[in-house]
């Protein structure tokens, strides 16, 4: 694992201020000279709206795994409770909600994904699940215990609930905050956790808590937040066509994972290497100022280092193998993404917009016949430019066809 060992000498905080992570702190030069001082148990909460993580919550794996390198505790907090509520920061409408058993599923999920990542032995970190003290809570008593402590006023000033005001903020949305700073305290209380860590859409909920224990305990605790993974356009990453960019190789195979950082922009390698790899910033710089066809070294280091984290170096190694024979010519061509087809659906031929449709290449048939049209599909490396164009058995060698979309998307259809 990536984060054993002996703790790294020196002070966590510059590392994270040197590689780009922090955005918005609490107290500044308190939090250095903590985290310089001692080693604290600090948290991240993650709610459960999917049954895997994705590249966005990679982000603050990453800042566990740096912290956890400096000794210390990282308290990784699933959302039992709140995931019941959903969180209506950066949200433009309300969340799904979800049963209590896809909730607890999806929990357990989250929990089997963060032991790849997070050393839990002998206490080096510690998942908890607030769903242990938001779910038996007596709403009369919290109202009057914890809800005093906060003014509507001000939580209406928050950008979380500011942005939500003229589509609607459902009474249920409007207590995520009061959950999530109720958690702060608990795990004040029960783990004496000093500081809370999330995206920089998560502020107004951070400070919160602070403001909480500050009220509740007499005590000061920190929060601080982190840049969002976002292009140099101001968009956020890890958005494929099929959807999110996810952790679990189900949903996204390692050749997909690797293929998303190979192929990201130029202007976002460097924000890419300092955020989402461990190479040294030296390294980073290095291969960040590479121009032109260079600069695909980097990104090809860049793709490599981030699967390596996620899936492990033997499927780093595969997803990177198959990408280089796609992009050279080469012949071991196993682990781009491939789907199996029964071989009488070609006896007519099969159209291929709707071919593209059916393996995910494209949305609807007219994405399809557009693409065609303008010149954007290769059939085993041979441009396909009638949008009537049909795929019979005949252009199957080996028993298997390449589809390439663009100059980014392989998908490969088998004979079944």
């Amino acid at each position: 694992m990536e984060n054993k060992g002996k703790p790294i000498d020196g002070n966590v905080f510059d590392v994270l201020k040197e590689r780009g992570f922090i955005k918005q702190t609490t107290h500044e030069d308190e939090i250095r000279e903590l985290l310089g001082r001692e080693k604290i148990k600090f948290y991240i909460g993650f709610d459960p709206t999917a049954d895997s993580l994705h590249v966005g919550h990679f982000m603050q794996v990453i800042i566990m795994m740096h912290m956890q390198k400096f000794g210390h505790i990282p308290v990784v907090l699933v959302g039992g409770g709140t995931g019941m509520v959903g969180d209506p920061s950066g949200r433009t409408d309300m969340r799904m909600l979800m049963t209590k058993d896809v909730v607890a599923e999806n929990c357990r999920r989250f929990e089997e994904l963060f032991g790849r990542f997070i050393d839990f032995d002998g206490g080096k970190a510690i998942a908890v699940n607030n769903a242990d003290w938001l779910l038996e809570l007596n709403y009369i008593d919290f109202i009057r215990d914890i809800g005093k402590h906060f003014s509507v006023n001000r939580m209406l000033t928050a950008e979380c609930f500011k942005q939500r005001m003229e589509q609607g903020l459902s009474f249920l949305e409007f207590n995520y905050m009061i959950m999530q700073s109720y958690d702060f305290l608990e795990l004040y209380r029960r783990l004496d956790c000093k500081m809370q860590f999330g995206g920089d859409d998560q502020w107004s909920n951070i400070l919160g808590g602070v403001d909480l224990i500050r009220r509740e305990e007499g005590a000061q605790a920190y929060g601080m937040t982190f840049t969002l993974l976002t292009t140099s356009e101001g968009k956020k990453m890890g958005k494929t066509q099929k959807g999110a960019l996810w952790l679990d190789a189900e949903k996204t195979t390692p050749y997909e994972f690797y293929q998303y950082w190979r192929n990201v922009e130029d202007a976002d390698v460097k924000n890419c290497l300092s955020l989402l790899t461990f190479l040294p910033m030296s390294e980073v710089e290095e291969l960040s100022s590479l121009k032109d066809a260079e600069i695909n070294r980097a990104k090809e280091i860049l793709a490599f280092e981030v699967t390596k984290l996620v899936h492990g170096e033997a499927e780093a190694v595969k997803a990177q193998d198959a990408a280089r024979a796609l992009f050279a010519g080469g012949e071991n061509l196993d682990d781009i993404p491939t789907t199996v087809i029964g071989a009488e659906r070609f006896d007519g031929g099969m159209g291929l917009a709707g071919l593209m449709r059916e393996i995910g290449l494209v949305k609807s048939n007219s994405e399809g016949i557009r693409a065609i049209e303008q010149g954007g599909i290769l059939l085993n490396g041979e441009k396909i430019s009638d949008k009537k164009f049909a795929v019979i058995k005949e252009h199957f060698k080996d028993g298997a066809i390449l589809i390439k979309k663009g100059k980014k998307s392989f998908h490969r259809v088998r004979l079944g």
